[in-house]
C-alpha cells in the first residue's frame, strides 16, 4: 500500500513539472516574439486601484504584458516601436458610454455656443458664424445656455438681430429646446393660433399670443423637420471629424446613444474602408409611435451587427421624460416653482409593457430619465420585466441615463436590480452665478440629490460615466474633474457643491473604463490594462493619481487604438 502511494506522489510530482514546464515555456516562446509597441516610464493604471505598473507590452491589437521597465524592455526588438511616457499616466482608453456621436460630429461645423455665456458673447459668435457662412440657406447650431439670458429664454427677436436674412435654428446645451428667429417660424408657419403637439410646448407671450421662438421638446420639429438634412458625404465626413475629436482626448470606445437603421449604415461603411478608428455600440432611438414595421428593422439591424469589438449593435433607447431647466423632467412632486411634475412620455403601464417586451426578446434597454419620478417609473418598469421574464442568455443590464435627480429609496434598487447608473459627470457642474435655474426649479432639497454618484455607488450600483457630446465637450477630463471635486473649472463653489457625492478618482476612471465597458456588454476585451484585453490606451502628460496632481493640467499625449498609434500631441522621439 505504502510502495503504491509512493508511486502515485511521484506520478503527480513529474505530471506537475511538466505541465508547469509547459506553461513556462508556452509564455517564453510568446514573449520572445515579435513585439510591436512598447510603452515606458508611466505610472499605468491597469483598472485596479491597488494596482500599477510602469510600462506596457503590445503585440498586435491586444496587450501581452504589463510590468516593470526593467520586464518590458527585455521584449525590444528591432522592429518595437517605443513610446516614452515620461511619468505620465497610462490608462486603458476612454469609453464614452453616452455620446450622440454623429451630432457631435456635425456640431464641429456649426455655430458652437458651448464656450461662451451672455448676450454679447453669444450675439458675437453667432453673428460671426453668419458672416462667415454666406451660402449656408439655414444658420444651425447648439449650445447655448438657459442662464445666459435674463429670463431663463432667449427671445426670437434677439436672433432676428443676429440672423436677419435667412432662418437660424439653435439648439440649447441640453436638445431639449430650440431657438428659432421669425424666418424660420413663418416658414414653418408656427403662429399664435398654432397649438402645442402632445409631447411639447411652443413657448408664447403671455400678453400677444405670439410664438417668443422657443420650442421646448417635440415642438422642436415643427422646425426641425425643414432644416436641410446633411447629405451621405456630409455625414460620412462629420463621422471622420467625431472620431478625430475622439483620438485627440483619448476616447477609443463610444456608446452612441441614439441612433437609427440608416446612421448604423454609415459606421458600416466607415468600416469598409478602414475609417472607423473607434470602437462603437450604438443602440437605436425608439419613439412613443413605435410600430411593428420598425421592430423588424430593429431586428434585421441586430441581426447584422451582432457582438464585435469593433461596432455593434444590441440596446434600444427611450426618452421618459425632458430635462429639469424647461420643467419637462418628471418629478415626483410639483415643481418648486410651478404647479407641475413635468412631461413623463409613457404612462407606467405603456413603459411597463413596452420595457417587458424588449427585455423577453433580449434587447438592452436604455432610459433617459432625469427627474426622480421618471426614475422610479423606469426601475418600476426593470422590476417588472425581471419578475415576469427568465434571464436573458446574456444577463441583464439594463440601464438609466442621467439621474439627475432621484429620491433616497430607489438609490438601493440600482444594485438590487442590476441597473446600471449611465451618468455624465460634466452636466453636474453647478452653476455659479445667477440664475440656477435647474436648482431653482427644483427646489434645495431635490437638488441636494443632484448627481449622487456617490450614493448610488455606496449602495452597490455601478456606474458608467459618458460627456452626452454634443451637449457638453467630449473631453473625459471634465467629467473626471467633476465628478471627483464637484466643483466647476474654476474651482467654485469652495469645498465642492455637494461635496458627500464625490467619487475616488480611481472610481470615476474606471467608470470612464472598466465600468463603461461592462454597460456595453464587453469587459472580457477592454477596460483594463491585462494581457490579452485589446491595445487601446491613453497617455496623459502628468500623474493624475499623485497627491498634488492637477488634473486638467493633464493633457492626452498619445492615443494607442488597437495597438497603433492614432494621436500624438508631440511628433514621436527616434527610437534609436
Amino acid at each position: 500500500m505504502a510502495s503504491r502511494l509512493t508511486t502515485l506522489i511521484i506520478v503527480v510530482i513529474v505530471a506537475g513539472t511538466l505541465i508547469a514546464g509547459l506553461i513556462v515555456g508556452a509564455q517564453r516562446d510568446d514573449e520572445s516574439g515579435p513585439v510591436d509597441l512598447i510603452i515606458t516610464n508611466g505610472r499605468v493604471y491597469t483598472g485596479n486601484a491597488d494596482t500599477f505598473a510602469e510600462a506596457v507590452a503590445i503585440r498586435g491589437n491586444k496587450i501581452l504584458r504589463v510590468g516593470t521597465n526593467r520586464q518590458i524592455k527585455r521584449l525590444r526588438r528591432a522592429q518595437t516601436i517605443v513610446v516614452d511616457a515620461h511619468g505620465g499616466t497610462v490608462l486603458p482608453g476612454f469609453n464614452d458610454a453616452h455620446v450622440h456621436f454623429l451630432d457631435g460630429g456635425l456640431s464641429l461645423s456649426q455655430v458652437n455656443l458651448s464656450d461662451v455665456s451672455g448676450l454679447d458673447d453669444i450675439g458675437a459668435r453667432v453673428r460671426d458664424y453668419a458672416a462667415a457662412h454666406p451660402d449656408k440657406p439655414w444658420i444651425v447650431g447648439q449650445g447655448w445656455v438657459y442662464a445666459s439670458f435674463p429670463e431663463g429664454l432667449p427671445t426670437r427677436q434677439q436672433l432676428d438681430q443676429l440672423v436677419p436674412d435667412r432662418p437660424a435654428f439653435i439648439y440649447a446645451f441640453d436638445g431639449h429646446t430650440a431657438w428659432v428667429n421669425s424666418k424660420a417660424l413663418a416658414l414653418a408657419r408656427v403662429n399664435r393660433r398654432t397649438p402645442n403637439p402632445p409631447d411639447g410646448v411652443i413657448v408664447k407671450d403671455a400678453r400677444t399670443g405670439e410664438p417668443t421662438g422657443v420650442l421646448k421638446e417635440g415642438a422642436q420639429r415643427l422646425v426641425e423637420t425643414l432644416v436641410p438634412a446633411p447629405t451621405r458625404d456630409e455625414q460620412l465626413a462629420a463621422l471622420r471629424a467625431a472620431i478625430l475629436e475622439a483620438q485627440r482626448v483619448g476616447v477609443t470606445s463610444v456608446q452612441n446613444a441614439s441612433g437609427s437603421p440608416e446612421e448604423v449604415e454609415l459606421y458600416r461603411e466607415l468600416r469598409e474602408t478602414g475609417d472607423l478608428n473607434v470602437r462603437v455600440y450604438s443602440a437605436l432611438s425608439m419613439t412613443p409611435t413605435y410600430s411593428a414595421a420598425d421592430h423588424e428593422a430593429f431586428d434585421a439591424v441586430r441581426a447584422r451587427y451582432g457582438d464585435d469589438p469593433l461596432f455593434k449593435t444590441g440596446a434600444v433607447k427611450l426618452m421618459m421624460d425632458g430635462v429639469v431647466e424647461t420643467h419637462t423632467a418628471s418629478l415626483l412632486e410639483p415643481y418648486a416653482n410651478a404647479p407641475t411634475k413635468g412631461m413623463p412620455r409613457y404612462t407606467p403601464e405603456a413603459l411597463n409593457a413596452l420595457v417587458t417586451d424588449l427585455d423577453k426578446n433580449g434587447w438592452q434597454v436604455f432610459v433617459h430619465a432625469i427627474g426622480d419620478g421618471a426614475v422610479r417609473t423606469t426601475l418600476d418598469a426593470y422590476e417588472q420585466a425581471a419578475r415576469v421574464n427568465p434571464m436573458p442568455a446574456r444577463g441583464r443590464r439594463h440601464r438609466i441615463e442621467h439621474i439627475e435627480t432621484i429620491d433616497p429609496a430607489d438609490i438601493p434598487r440600482f444594485g438590487a436590480l442590476g441597473v446600471i447608473a449611465s451618468q455624465q459627470p460634466y452636466h453636474g457642474t453647478p452653476v455659479t452665478t445667477a440664475p440656477d435655474i435647474w436648482s431653482t426649479n427644483l427646489g434645495p432639497e431635490r437638488a441636494a440629490r443632484g448627481w449622487a454618484s456617490h450614493s448610488i455607488e455606496a449602495a452597490g450600483g455601478r456606474l458608467a460615466f459618458g460627456s452626452d457630446w454634443p451637449v457638453v465637450s467630449l473631453d473625459p477630463r471634465f467629467g473626471l474633474y467633476t465628478a471627483v471635486t464637484r466643483m466647476a473649472v474654476d474651482g467654485t463653489p469652495e469645498g465642492g457643491w455637494h461635496p458627500e457625492q464625490r467619487v475616488s478618482l480611481a472610481a470615476a476612471v474606471d467608470a470612464y473604463t472598466s465600468g463603461a465597458a461592462y454597460a456595453s456588454f464587453d469587459e472580457q476585451r477592454k477596460g483594463r490594462l491585462e494581457r490579452e484585453m485589446l491595445a487601446d490606451v491613453v497617455i496623459l502628460s502628468s500623474d493624475i493619481f499623485a497627491p498634488d496632481a492637477r488634473l486638467l493640467d493633464a493633457v492626452v499625449e498619445t492615443t494607442i487604438f488597437d495597438g497603433r498609434v492614432v494621436y500624438m500631441r508631440t511628433p514621436p522621439q527616434s527610437t534609436e
